[in-house]
């Protein structure tokens, strides 16, 4: 069990981070004149970027980059959404001080979707350049 997430150290830490950042009561801090409207939804944006970012860097620490395939990106994607739904689940339910809502969400998934694009960029390119030298 221990070989399985030798590697996704800091997707574990940064879900962790996500998890409290998204169950503390931040009642008075988000009506703050230093926020703009809409920075909670680029926040999650930011958070699911960085978290599927994590999430491919341990698969292919792990796996290789050879086995990186749309399909492994799909199943990252999968959880990423389904972590940010219970997120959204328990902030409704839960922790009432917080709002779960469907475009907390749909950020979330915006974030996860840039990540995933990024990665496959970033392999695409330099699998590119190592076959030009």
């Amino acid at each position: 069990m221990k070989m399985a997430f030798k590697y996704y150290g800091p997707a574990i830490l940064w879900a962790l981070f996500i998890f409290i950042m998204c169950s503390i009561n931040l009642s008075k801090v988000s009506h703050s004149s230093m926020f703009f409207p809409g920075f909670d939804k680029l926040t999650h944006c930011g958070f699911f970027l960085v978290f599927v970012v994590f999430c491919c860097y341990g698969f292919i620490k792990k796996s290789g980059i050879a086995n990186f395939t749309f399909a492994n990106a799909f199943l990252i994607t999968l959880y990423a959404i389904i972590f940010g739904g219970i997120i959204e689940i328990l902030q409704l339910y839960i922790f009432t001080w917080r709002s779960g809502e469907w475009n907390d969400l749909f950020a979330d998934i915006i974030g996860i979707g840039m990540g995933v694009f990024s990665i496959g960029f970033t392999i695409n390119a330099t699998q590119y350049v190592n076959i030009k030298k």
